[in-house]
């Protein structure tokens, strides 16, 4: 029987533990302030990065990890004792990573490298990847990872209430005028993940009202279905995540086992502190 390793990258969302103890290599996404250079939750971190952020008042910018980076992770793989490996990367709608994972495949000609576009991002990715990994541990074949993942993309659903315009318009892609306005009325758009990007749902007022138009669509998109497994995301939002789960505790049947899962450094730039989010994969 073939061993499988499981490569993915740092937008996943994945906590460190759980991706350890699934023997997951996470490639770090890196993130840039000026000429200084971080690696996504290996040397920068959410707290840290919204402090520098909040005194400076410069927003960094993300690149995808260089392709030595993955060649580092194919290597270890392959060196771990690994015949195949399947890399699962953010969407490539909004990353080069998918293009760099596959471009480390050219120092591997003899090696058996699969690499996947999720075509998702956070733990919309996260989920895929967890899959494959349980799958992996049952004995599946490359085939049959490939394909459980690309069926547990189309049965995972992601809300995601924004608490600020402020990073949307320190990156440009909110006018300063706009988000203003939007501060003054409270506004809280909600997020969900489409066609391979984090995009914008609905305008709410209030966070309160947010979070309860997140609690609805995840009922919408829930009906009469189980849920096979559920993660809160949260960018530098411990708490309101905990209060959040309070609220859905109370309107849905939650799995035993509930990720927590932080945005990480190189999604969350772009979204901001304080966003509280919802995905979960609905059984079939």
């Amino acid at each position: 029987m073939s061993k499988i390793a499981i490569v993915t990258d740092t937008d996943a969302s994945l906590p460190q533990g759980l991706a350890a103890r699934y023997q997951i290599q996470q490639v770090p996404i890196t993130v840039h302030f000026g000429d200084e250079v971080y690696e996504s939750e290996v040397d920068l971190f959410e707290p840290e990065m919204f402090a520098r952020i909040d005194k400076e008042g410069v927003l960094p910018t993300t690149a995808a990890p260089a392709p030595g980076k993955f060649v580092e992770a194919y290597t270890n793989a392959f060196e771990s004792g690994a015949d195949q490996v399947v890399c699962f990367t953010v969407s490539s709608e909004v990353s080069g990573t998918y293009g760099a994972a596959l471009a480390a495949c050219d120092l591997f000609p003899e090696n058996d490298i699969t690499v996947v576009d999720t075509r998702s991002l956070s733990m919309g990715q996260g989920f895929q990847v967890l899959a494959a990994a349980e799958a992996v541990a049952a004995g599946a074949s490359k085939e049959e990872i490939i394909s459980l993942a690309k069926d547990i993309e189309g049965r995972t659903h992601f809300y995601a209430a924004l608490a600020t315009l402020k990073y949307l318009a320190m990156s440009g892609r909110v006018g300063h005028l706009a988000a203003g306005m939007a501060s003054i009325l409270n506004i809280k758009p909600i997020l969900t993940i489409r066609d391979g990007k984090l995009d914008m749902l609905e305008k709410v007022r209030t966070r309160k009202k947010a979070w309860e138009r997140a609690l609805e669509l995840s009922q919408e998109a829930i009906g009469n279905q189980k849920i096979e497994r559920m993660a809160l995301v949260h960018s530098n939002a411990l708490e309101e995540a905990y209060a959040f789960e309070k609220l859905l505790q109370k309107r849905v049947t939650c799995p035993e086992d509930i990720i927590y899962a932080n945005l990480t450094a190189g999604l969350s730039v772009h979204s901001g502190a304080g966003i509280v989010g919802l995905g979960f994969v609905v059984a079939k």
